[in-house]
């Protein structure tokens, strides 16, 4: 890995945002899902959660193509795993929903650990994820139309998510867990070496501070004889 290549990763997971996650509930166009991931990797969310109750909508392999390997796309099978994930990590659960509780985007405080939650493009969010959530928001509307496109709603809320953790100096406290930070480190700036531990379910080595690989002679002789 170059140093300039290592720069620039490093200075990317010192930014990402570990306790701000976006949640898909069953949005399935691949050019929303596109969207969306590179909006949640541009304003440095690491994790994106997707929910499914139909498997033939899943989202398809490179949906979000020169992202997914900086953003992590984790799948749940119904809604109780994603609700309970978030309520492990702490998370106020704010959906898009207009409601009469619902209040402006604007209003809700996202410097605090905080999942956004947008739902299937023709029928938005489900009633039991409604009922899930500690917030309702809407983008206000002063047209002739009613709703936004979910990827264009979404953008505008994480970028006001961005705007209130930039000035509460977010950006500037890495909080990305060691583990996951050499992860990303080992995949970015080592691509080749990283699928033939993959392949070959030999784990991933240590980097320096240099990212340089630090690895004994038995890991180099694992690579050595590994399944191409």
């Amino acid at each position: 890995m170059s140093p300039e290549r290592f720069s620039r990763i490093s200075q990317l997971l010192d930014q990402r945002q570990h306790d701000l996650t976006l949640c898909l509930e069953s949005v399935h166009k691949n050019h929303n899902l596109n969207a969306l991931v590179r909006t949640a990797d541009a304003v440095g969310i690491h994790e994106v959660h997707a929910v499914w109750y139909d498997q033939q909508f899943r989202m398809s392999r490179g949906a979000a193509v020169g992202t997914e390997k900086w953003v992590n796309v984790i799948h749940h099978d119904g809604l109780a795993p994603a609700l309970e994930h978030f309520r492990a990590q702490g998370q106020q659960i704010v959906v898009t929903h207009l409601s009469p509780q619902a209040v402006d985007f604007r209003s809700i405080d996202y410097t605090k650990p905080t999942a956004i939650v947008v739902g299937q493009e023709r029928r938005g969010v489900t009633p039991e994820m409604i009922a899930a959530a500690e917030h309702h928001i809407m983008v206000p509307m002063v047209g002739m139309a009613e709703s936004l496109n979910v990827s264009v709603a979404a953008a505008v809320i994480l970028y006001e998510a961005q705007r209130q953790r930039a000035a509460a100096g977010c950006y500037q406290r890495p909080s990305l867990p060691e583990s996951e930070r050499q992860r990303v480190l080992f995949e970015g700036g080592h691509p080749i070496f990283a699928r033939l531990c993959r392949l070959n379910q030999i784990p991933y080595p240590p980097l320096n501070e240099q990212g340089e690989i630090c690895a004994d002679a038995s890991w180099w002789e694992q690579i050595r004889r590994a399944k191409r």
